[in-house]
């Protein structure tokens, strides 16, 4: 699938100097689905390498009976701090000069260092209806039915966290014990690092915990949290700032500090990457102490350094099966597959990773491939019985 995208532009903010880019992989049915990312480097190729690994997990999880049939691959990505004063307005300046394409082509949402209520609120200032615009004309019962479903989904609480900010994390903590599933592993007793305690990370360490794994560090942006006998998970999320912080003020007393340059220094069975991109590169790999790493956040091993794991014997569980979960779940909720219920939402959920890591992990021990280069099989595959797929 390594092709010249459909579409590439960089933008240049006056007021600022930021740049920001916009890559659409692929069309299919006229759409191309992926968020928009702020943090300070983002670059062209890493947009470009998200906006192609969205393609993939729209085609890995096609399921034919479904009323949602998949979309193509983009992403967006700002050169900027989201942490400066300045980033709101960076925001909203970059989503008014691609408006027309996200009128015409790009079903956008949150990402990495962006909220979805600040999209929503910049798309609207655009004269937009939705950030998700090109998607509404194919919705089987109409655009209204579907945002309905999907601002009633968003409204739903899962014991004080949204819905929406507990689907992702709960399909990654359900793709780790599928993996542990297929390697004969129970996962009572196991030991998890969770790099990354924002809705996805805290989220998988909420569900990851509740199966019986010791969730023995977190990872925030200011350092790591680490206790052996296991971390208080839902006493972290009750003291966890809007932005992913841990209150340190809050800890059990087995807790301990790390620098956040030593987060891979703690052992452990999994390593959940669920913050930024090339978290793991060439530098730190022979840091990483675990048997299974599984990517919550997009591209977070660099290829050379998942190849440098995978040669010694850690599994890799690639981003594009791990964390499919909060991107299905808009669709399947607009599209009418899941209503806006917890329970509904999560059993597709769990249905849908665990068939995924099966098929995945089955054709790995056939074939002697990566998880990796499998799934890509398998997305090639589904894409291959999509492309002539009719638009309304």
């Amino acid at each position: 699938m390594h092709r010249t995208p459909f579409l590439q532009l960089t933008w240049s903010d006056e007021e600022t100097g930021a740049q920001g880019y916009l890559v659409i992989d692929r069309l299919l049915r006229g759409v191309a689905s992926g968020g928009l990312r702020m943090r300070p480097g983002c670059t062209p190729a890493e947009v470009t390498e998200l906006a192609r690994t969205m393609t993939l997990k729209e085609a890995l999880v096609h399921q034919p009976g479904d009323r949602y049939q998949p979309f193509g691959g983009a992403k967006g990505g700002i050169d900027f701090d989201p942490a400066d004063p300045a980033a709101p307005g960076v925001l909203a300046r970059f989503l008014a000069a691609v408006s027309p394409l996200i009128e015409t082509y790009w079903a956008a949402g949150e990402d990495l260092g962006t909220r979805q209520e600040a999209i929503d609120e910049a798309v609207t200032a655009a004269g937009l209806r939705s950030c998700v615009q090109p998607a509404l004309r194919h919705v089987p019962d109409g655009p209204e039915a579907g945002l309905r479903r999907l601002d009633d989904a968003f409204a739903v609480r899962v014991e004080g966290l949204g819905l929406g900010d507990t689907v992702g994390g709960y399909g990654v903590a359900q793709a780790v014990l599928a993996t542990l599933a297929e390697h004969d592993e129970d996962p009572a007793g196991r030991t998890a690092v969770v790099q990354g305690f924002g809705s996805m990370g805290g989220a998988a360490a909420r569900y990851l915990a509740r199966a019986g794994l010791r969730v023995v560090a977190v990872v925030d942006r200011a350092g790591a949290v680490a206790d052996p006998d296991g971390l208080d998970v839902e006493a972290l999320l009750a003291g966890r700032s809007a932005d992913g912080l841990i209150d340190r003020d809050r800890l059990s007393p087995g807790a301990r500090l790390l620098r956040r340059a030593r987060w891979l220094s703690v052992a452990s069975d999994v390593l959940v990457t669920a913050a930024t991109s090339y978290a793991v590169d060439d530098e730190n790999e022979p840091d990483v102490r675990c048997r299974y790493l599984v990517e919550a956040a997009n591209v977070s091993v660099l290829p050379s350094a998942e190849k440098a794991l995978l040669d010694r014997g850690v599994v890799v569980v690639p981003d594009f099966l791990a964390n499919f979960a909060a991107n299905s779940w808009w669709w399947w909720t607009l599209f009418g597959d899941v209503g806006a219920d917890a329970g509904e939402a999560l059993a597709k959920i769990d249905k849908t990773v665990w068939r995924l890591v099966e098929d995945v992990f089955a054709e790995v021990r056939a074939t002697g491939m990566s998880p990796r280069r499998v799934a890509t099989r398998i997305a090639e595959r589904h894409h291959a019985g999509l492309r002539d797929l009719p638009r309304p």
